[in-house]
């Protein structure tokens, strides 16, 4: 129990010598950060570009025709890489697709290459836009989604 407690203090007190030097560094940054993801390390300003999900890198595709399988979006998007994972949510009413699908590539390159090539193209006579699915810096990158910085 002893050695317990000298645990316990020990670890105690690294974790309030890891408060104090983030608090000195943010405070000195003139920006103040908390909670949990705050590390020393930790850039103070945002940081724009795509990024990773857990398991790999997702492109966002809209403009899918509603009457579109998985086997399309499969064969449109096999051929820039192998695709980790495919979602095409359809609707409950209709059963059709609700017009947008997110494709999971293992590397960062397959993904790179079939936004370049796919976005702006037509499927099944209908135009899409691809672009990246998460981004570094916010919401900024996504469809659809209005730039809310000044």
């Amino acid at each position: 129990r002893v050695r317990e407690k000298q645990e316990k203090r020990h670890i105690m007190s690294d974790a309030e010598d890891r408060v104090e030097e983030v608090e000195e560094a943010s405070s000195s940054a003139g920006k103040r950060r908390r909670g949990r993801g705050t590390r020393r390390s930790a850039p103070v300003e945002d940081v724009e570009g795509p990024a990773k999900s857990v398991e790999g890198w997702i492109i966002f595709i809209t403009g899918v025709h509603e009457e579109a399988t998985e086997d399309d979006i499969q064969d449109k998007f096999a051929e820039y890489g192998h695709i980790r994972n495919l979602q095409m949510p359809l609707d409950r009413k209709t059963g059709f697709v609700k017009g947008y699908a997110m494709v999971e590539y293992e590397a960062r390159e397959h993904a790179q290459e079939a936004i370049e090539a796919s976005n702006g193209s037509k499927f099944m006579g209908a135009p899409i836009k691809v672009d990246w699915a998460f981004t570094a810096g916010g919401r900024a990158g996504r469809i659809g989604a209005p730039d809310r910085r000044q």
